[in-house]
C-alpha cells in the first residue's frame, strides 16, 4: 500500500535524473563532436576528450539515456513526443561516437560502412551543435512539447 502511494513520487524523482543525464551528456557529446576532431589516441590520458575509451563509454551511455528518455517523459509531459528533441540528440551523438570506435578498431570495413562513416564525418559538427542546442533548449524549456 505504501509503495503504491509513493510510486508517482519515485517515478518523478527517477525521471529528473534522466533529465539531468540527458542535458549533461548532450553538452559533453556536443563539445566532443563540434570542437574536437575525430582523431582518438589509444594511450591518451583517461579524462581527455581524445581518449577513445571515454568516447565509447559516453556514446554507449548516451544511447541508453536516449532510449530511456523516449520511454519516460519528465513532469507529466506527453510520452515519446515530450522529450523527442533531446532524446534524438542523445541517440545521434552516441551513435556517432560508438560508430567511430567501431570504425577505428575494425579490420573488416565494407563499402556501406565506409559510406556511412563518410556521411557521419561530414555531419559531425552539425550533430555536435544539434546536441548543444538540444541541451540548452531542454534545460531552459523542459515542459515545452518536443523539448
Amino acid at each position: 500500500m505504501l509503495l503504491a502511494q509513493s510510486w508517482p513520487l519515485v517515478y518523478h524523482e527517477v525521471m529528473l535524473q534522466f533529465y539531468l543525464l540527458s542535458i549533461v551528456l548532450n553538452v559533453f557529446l556536443g563539445c566532443i563532436l563540434a570542437f574536437c576532431d575525430g582523431e582518438t589516441e589509444q594511450g591518451a590520458p583517461a579524462f581527455t576528450l581524445n581518449n577513445e575509451t571515454l568516447r565509447l563509454v559516453a556514446g554507449g551511455f548516451s544511447i541508453g539515456v536516449g532510449i530511456l528518455k523516449l520511454l519516460s517523459p519528465v513532469a507529466n509531459s506527453v510520452p515519446v513526443v515530450g522529450d523527442l528533441f533531446p532524446a534524438l540528440a542523445n541517440l545521434a551523438g552516441g551513435f556517432i561516437l560508438v560508430f567511430e570506435f567501431y570504425r577505428n578498431r575494425s579490420s573488416l570495413i565494407t563499402g556501406a560502412v565506409e559510406r556511412l562513416g563518410d556521411f557521419l564525418e561530414k555531419n559531425r559538427r552539425f550533430t555536435g551543435f544539434f546536441c548543444l542546442t538540444a541541451a540548452g533548449l531542454h534545460f531552459i524549456a523542459h515542459q515545452v512539447l518536443f523539448l
